[in-house]
């Protein structure tokens, strides 16, 4: 148990995380590993990016080539 212990704590980063996930009850596992996804996804603040006009005639194009194939 201590050799566990010392592996993570010597390969845990905060930018990469080393998580324990109780694994007696899936229900539970499944939740936990879902709170550190969404938690972590969230925490990024992503945003879709930019379009210019262009680009957007292009993808508008592209999904009506799409669309007839």
């Amino acid at each position: 148990m201590e050799a566990f212990e010392d592996a993570l704590s010597a390969t845990s980063t905060e930018w990469a995380p080393w998580y324990v996930i109780p694994a007696e009850q899936k229900w539970v596992t499944r939740a936990v590993v879902a709170d550190i996804l969404t938690t972590t996804i969230s925490s990024l603040h992503l945003t879709f990016p930019d379009m210019t006009p262009q680009k957007r005639k292009a993808l508008d194009e592209a999904r009506a080539q799409l669309g007839q194939e």
